[in-house]
């Protein structure tokens, strides 16, 4: 990833490659949410519980394909994966909306 991501997108990107799902879940504010698949995740267990449910139902690789800066707050991510999910391959855009050094939103979107 670029040296100018911020820190906090860094460590939720580590996170998810490693299934540390705690250590992905504290990356975000405590109202912080995500938005995968038309739903909404909120707040830490609810996170949890979804990368979970995530790594149980699929197997994948994922590769960062790049960032950008939108403005001071938000930033994108791009994403390349390949698995077992329907379709076997996908290039997702994840928009962070940081606030305090902390992800306050993620939403996820193809």
């Amino acid at each position: 990833m670029a040296d100018d991501s911020p820190d906090v997108i860094r460590r939720y990107l580590r996170a998810a490659d490693d299934s540390d799902f705690e250590a992905l879940a504290s990356c975000f504010s405590p109202s912080g949410f995500v938005i995968d698949e038309d739903t909404k995740y909120e707040g830490h267990d609810e996170i949890v519980r979804w990368r979970r449910e995530l790594a149980g139902k699929y197997v994948y690789t994922s590769a960062l394909t790049g960032t950008e800066a939108v403005d001071d707050t938000e930033y994108r991510a791009f994403v390349h994966i390949e698995g077992n999910f329907p379709g076997g391959v996908a290039d997702l855009t994840y928009q962070f909306d940081l606030r305090d050094g902390a992800i306050a939103s993620l939403n996820i979107a193809p």
